[in-house]
């Protein structure tokens, strides 16, 4: 059993913006998938996601970002990531999703 998920959520500029913390894997990328859904029930389609506490990124946690990034798409929304960390960068590379989400290395001031 993983360490859970932490979140935390905060609004800049019309963006909700999602810090996430610890690994996301098969186990704890159910949690992320409801949170990213609770927002988007809501109607908030453009969100940050903050990986900068995510130590660690699988698969299952790869299929959530994208099916939820399509979903915000479809509403004319997007997803943005932010991550500095060399091993989640590395995992989006080598997968091509650096070319299919944007990339920031720290939570934009004004997300465009």
């Amino acid at each position: 059993m993983g360490i859970d998920l932490l979140f935390d959520s905060t609004e800049r500029d019309g963006w909700h913006v999602l810090s996430v913390g610890g690994d996301i894997d098969a186990y704890t990328s159910p949690r992320l998938r409801e949170r990213l859904a609770e927002f988007m029930d809501d109607g908030h389609y453009r969100v940050i996601v903050d990986l900068e506490g995510v130590e660690f990124l699988d698969s299952t946690g790869l299929g959530v970002l994208v099916s939820s990034l399509k979903r915000a798409k479809e509403h004319g929304g997007d997803i943005t990531l932010v991550c500095t960390r060399p091993q989640i960068l590395r995992v989006l590379g080598i997968t091509g999703l650096d070319k299919v989400f944007t990339v920031r290395e720290t939570i934009p001031e004004t997300p465009s």
